[in-house]
C-alpha cells in the first residue's frame, strides 16, 4: 500500500462518470455561466474505468464512489456498478437525487452499497432559487424513500451558506432524524472558481453546533481515520456529521484519489491540474506500468490546500462539476 509524503495511505477512489448535470446549483455551477463540457469520445468508457479500478485495487483502494456532474445522467450506469463490484465490495454514489427513484433498484441489484444525496434545502422556494429553476423537494425525497425501502444506507449532505439556508439546520435534523438518515452539514467551500465563494458566507462548524446545542445535548464521537466528517450524537442516539474543510481542515487524514470523467488523475479536491491516465489506458500501456505511475503520483503528493487556503486564494482550480464530491 503506497503512502504519500505526509504518511497518508490510499484507500478511497472517487470517479466522476460525467461532467453533465441536470441542475445548476449556485454552490458549484451557477446558471448563466459559460461551460465547456466533454465530448462523448473524451469520456472514459466503462471498460476503461473498470480496468483502472482493478489496477488501483492492488495499491490499497477499498472504496469506490461514483460522482459527477450528476452520475445518474450517465446512460446504463448500473452496468458500470456491476463491473466495479467484481473488483471492490464498497461501491457508493453521490447524487442530487432527481433521478434516484427510477434508477435506484437497478443500481442496487447491480451491487451499489451506499448513497449520498446532496440536498441544499427542504423548502421548494429556496431550492428553486439555488438551482435557478422551479423544482420540488418531493422529487428528491421520493428517491430517498425508495432507497430506504430497499434497505440501502443513505446520508444526506447539505452545504450551508450564510444568507441562503443556514436557517434550515434544525429542519434537516428533525426531518431526517425521523427517517433514521444521517445528515452531514458541509461548510461552503471554494471548489473551482465559479461559485462566488467568500469566507464571509461560511456558516462554520462552530455555528452549526451552536444551533443544534440550543435544542439538544450534543456528544462528539470518535473520528475514524480518513473520515472527512466530524460526527456527533444527540441524546437519543441520532448521529449527524459536519464537514469542516474551511475551519477545521483534515488534509492530514485524506486518503482519496480522484479520477475525472475525461481520465485526469487528481490528488486533491482543490487541484488545478491532473495526470492524464486516459492517454495511458488508450495507448497500449500495461497494467503494471500504470500501477507504478499511480503509485508514484500518490507517493509524491503534498496536497494541503485546505490548510494553506489563505496563502493560495488566487489559485485557479478545476470546477466542481468536473470533479464531483
Amino acid at each position: 500500500m503506497p503512502f504519500d509524503k505526509l504518511g497518508r495511505s490510499l484507500k478511497d477512489l472517487r470517479i466522476s462518470v460525467t461532467d453533465r448535470c441536470n441542475l445548476r446549483c449556485s454552490f458549484c455551477m451557477p446558471a448563466g455561466g459559460e461551460y465547456e463540457f466533454f465530448k462523448r469520445d473524451e469520456i472514459l468508457s466503462f471498460e476503461e474505468i473498470s480496468r483502472f479500478v482493478r489496477i488501483v485495487k492492488r495499491l490499497g483502494v477499498k472504496k469506490v464512489r461514483l460522482t459527477g456532474g450528476e452520475p445518474l445522467l450517465r446512460r446504463s450506469l448500473e452496468k458500470l456498478v456491476e463491473m466495479i463490484s467484481q473488483e471492490v465490495e464498497d461501491i457508493a454514489i453521490t447524487t442530487n437525487g432527481f433521478l434516484l427513484k427510477e434508477k435506484i433498484k437497478d443500481l442496487f441489484l447491480a451491487g451499489l452499497k451506499r448513497i449520498t444525496v446532496s440536498l441544499p434545502s427542504l423548502r421548494d422556494e429556496v431550492f428553486s432559487k439555488i438551482v435557478g429553476k422551479q423544482v420540488k423537494v418531493s422529487q428528491v425525497l421520493e428517491g430517498i424513500y425508495t432507497a430506504l425501502e430497499l434497505g440501502i444506507p443513505i446520508k444526506v449532505n447539505i452545504c450551508v451558506v450564510k444568507g441562503i439556508n443556514e436557517g434550515e439546520v434544525m429542519d434537516f435534523i428533525e426531518f431526517f432524524r425521523g427517517l433514521g438518515v444521517e445528515v452531514r452539514f458541509i461548510e461552503f467551500m471554494d471548489v473551482g472558481t465559479l461559485n462566488g465563494w467568500s469566507l464571509e458566507q461560511v456558516f462554520s462548524a462552530e455555528d452549526i453546533l451552536k444551533v443544534v446545542s440550543e435544542h439538544y445535548r450534543v456528544y462528539p464521537l470518535e473520528r475514524a481515520n480518513g473520515e472527512t466528517a466530524l460526527r456527533f450524537s444527540l441524546e437519543d442516539g441520532y448521529k449527524f456529521g459536519i464537514v469542516a474543510s474551511i475551519t477545521k481542515p483534515f488534509c492530514g487524514d485524506c486518503n482519496r484519489l480522484r479520477l475525472t470523467a475525461d481520465g485526469k488523475l487528481l490528488t486533491c479536491l482543490f487541484a488545478s491540474e491532473g495526470f492524464d491516465v486516459k492517454k495511458l489506458l488508450r495507448g497500449g500501456v500495461g497494467d503494471e506500468d500504470i500501477e507504478e505511475l499511480v503509485k508514484s503520483v500518490w507517493e509524491q503528493r503534498e496536497d494541503r490546500y485546505s490548510e494553506e487556503r489563505l496563502e493560495k486564494k488566487d489559485v485557479k482550480k478545476i470546477e466542481m462539476f468536473k470533479i464531483g464530491g
